[in-house]
C-alpha cells in the first residue's frame, strides 16, 4: 500500500541530525503498518513493543534511563538482537509506558545511533496532558488517513495518478466521467487504511459500512477508558452533532446544536481532546485575510471537520446509493461532503487551514491558506455551479490575489482565480502562482 509518508521515514532514517521519531495520528490511520513496512523494508531487523499489551514495558522506563539497560530490556522483550543503524526499534502505543516518551531524550543525547520510531493512538492527548516531552530531542511525523491520491494507488490507478501529477488538464477531462466515479467511491469509503484494503479486495460496502461503523464504536470506547464519563458524553455529543453541524450554509460550529442551551464552557476541553486526539480538524475564523494568519485568528469562531470523509458520510447514514449512484440526491448535504473532502485533502497535505467571514454579511471564504509567502483564498462548490461572490469580491479588493476554486468542473485558469476539478485537490497546490 502506497503511503506518502514513506518518503519522510527515509529523509528521517538519512538525515545527519536524526532523532527518535514520534508519529502523530488518530487510532487506524495506520502507523503500525507503516512503521514495520519501513523497517521491514529498509533494516536488518525490527524490534516490536507494542506498550499496551506488553505487560514488561510498565516498569521498563520507571528505575532509570541507561541505555544499556533499555536495550537489553528491548531485546529480551522481542527476541531479537539489536544494532545500531541496522536495526529499527519501533516503540507502539508508547504512551501506555510510564516515562516511555521521556526516555527518547537520553536515546537522542546518548544513543543517536540506535533509530527508534515510537507511535500511540492518543499520543497527542498524552503530549498535552502529564507526560514530561522531551522538548527538542525528538523528531515527529503527523499521519493522516490515505487522501484520494494514495486511495488511486491502492486502486492500481497509478497512470490516472501519473495524469494529474503531471498537470495533463485536457487528458484529464476526457477521463472526467472516471476520476468523478473514482472521487465518488472515495466520499464512501474514504482513507482509514483497513477500509480501503477491504474496499480493494473484496469491493463490500455493506463490509465498508460496517468496518467503519466498527472505526466509530472503538474511538467512543478510547473516549471512556482515557477521561471522565463527564466529559465522555461531551465529546460523543460534540462528534454526534458533526454532520448537522456541517450540512449547515453556514458551517460554523454551534453549541447549541452539540447540546440545547449548550455554551464554550461546557464543550472547550472536549473539542481540544478531540483535535489532540486527531479526530477532528479544528479551521479557525482570520478577521483579516493577510500574512501570517495566525496573527488573525479568531479562536471563537470555528468550523470542525471529521478526520476522515467516509466516517463522517458513515454518521451521517448517507446511503451507498445516493454517493455513489444518484449523487445529486444530496441536496444539502453536497456542501458538506465536499468541504469535507477538501478539507481532509488539505490538512493530509500539512496545510494549516483557516477560513474567513464577514459577521455583518452573508460574505465567506470557504477556506484560507498559506502557500509560501502568499495567502490563498480558496472555494469550494460541490457541483458545476460555480456562481458566488464572495471570493470575487476579495480578490477585486486585493490586487495581486488570486484564488483557488474546487469544483466539478475541469481546470481553467481565469487569471484571477483557478479552477480545478475535486478529484485534483491533493495534485493542485504544487502549481500555484505559476
Amino acid at each position: 500500500m502506497y503511503r506518502k509518508a514513506y518518503k519522510k521515514l527515509l529523509e528521517w532514517k538519512s538525515s545527519g541530525s536524526r532523532k527518535p521519531l514520534l508519529l502523530l495520528g488518530a487510532r487506524q490511520v495506520g502507523k503500525t503498518w507503516l512503521m514495520m513496512e519501513f523497517g521491514k523494508n529498509e533494516y536488518e531487523n525490527v524490534v516490536y513493543i507494542n506498550c499496551d499489551t506488553e505487560v514488561l514495558t510498565k516498569d521498563l522506563f520507571l528505575k532509570d534511563y541507561d541505555i544499556r539497560r533499555l536495550l537489553l530490556g528491548f531485546q529480551a522483550i522481542s527476541g531479537e538482537s539489536i544494532e545500531e543503524h541496522k536495526t529499527l526499534i519501533i516503540l507502539d502505543e508508547i504512551q501506555e509506558a510510564p516515562r516511555g516518551i521521556h526516555s527518547l531524550k537520553y536515546f537522542c543525547e546518548n544513543a543517536p545511533g540506535y533509530h527508534i520510531v515510537a507511535a500511540g493512538s492518543l499520543l497527542g492527548v498524552t503530549l498535552s496532558q502529564k507526560e514530561p516531552f522531551p522538548v527538542g530531542k525528538v523528531d515527529m511525523l503527523k499521519i493522516y488517513p490515505m487522501d484520494f491520491e494514495e486511495f488511486l494507488y491502492a486502486l492500481n490507478q497509478k497512470p490516472l495518478c501519473d495524469i494529474l501529477s503531471e498537470s495533463d488538464y485536457g487528458l484529464a477531462e476526457a477521463l472526467s466521467v472516471k476520476f468523478t466515479e473514482l472521487l465518488y467511491h472515495y466520499y464512501f469509503v474514504g482513507g482509514m487504511p483497513e477500509v480501503v484494503k477491504l474496499f480493494v479486495n473484496n469491493g463490500d460496502l455493506n463490509g465498508v459500512r460496517s468496518l467503519q461503523e466498527a472505526i466509530i464504536e472503538a474511538y467512543r470506547n478510547d473516549i471512556s477508558k482515557h477521561i471522565s464519563k463527564t466529559e465522555s458524553i461531551r465529546i460523543g455529543q460534540v462528534i454526534s452533532s458533526l454532520p448537522s453541524q456541517l450540512a449547515k450554509e453556514n458551517k460554523k460550529f454551534i453549541y447549541g446544536v452539540a447540546k440545547k442551551g449548550g455554551r464554550a464552557a461546557d464543550f472547550e476541553l472536549a473539542i481540544q481532546w478531540l483535535v489532540d486526539a486527531g479526530l477532528v480538524y479544528k479551521v479557525c475564523r482570520v478577521n483579516k485575510v493577510a500574512m501570517p494568519l495566525k496573527f488573525y485568528e479568531d479562536i471563537t469562531a470555528f468550523k470542525l471537520f471529521f478526520l476522515d470523509i467516509g466516517l463522517l458520510c458513515c454518521m451521517a447514514k448517507v446511503p451507498a446509493s445516493t454517493i455513489l449512484i444518484n449523487n445529486d440526491a444530496l441536496s444539502e448535504y453536497k456542501g458538506m461532503v465536499a468541504e469535507e473532502y477538501v478539507a481532509q485533502q488539505l490538512s493530509a497535505a500539512g496545510i494549516d487551514l483557516y477560513y474567513w467571514s464577514n459577521d455583518n454579511s452573508p460574505a465567506e471564504l470557504d477556506f484560507v491558506v498559506q502557500l509560501g509567502n502568499e495567502v490563498c483564498p480558496i472555494e469550494v462548490k460541490a457541483s458545476t455551479n460555480v456562481r458566488g461572490k464572495s471570493i470575487a469580491q476579495f480578490v477585486k479588493e486585493n490586487p495581486g490575489k488570486r484564488g483557488l476554486r474546487y469544483s466539478m468542473l475541469g481546470y481553467k485558469n481565469q487569471g484571477w482565480i483557478i479552477n480545478y476539478p475535486l478529484y485534483a485537490v491533493p495534485f493542485s497546490l504544487n502549481n500555484y502562482g505559476d
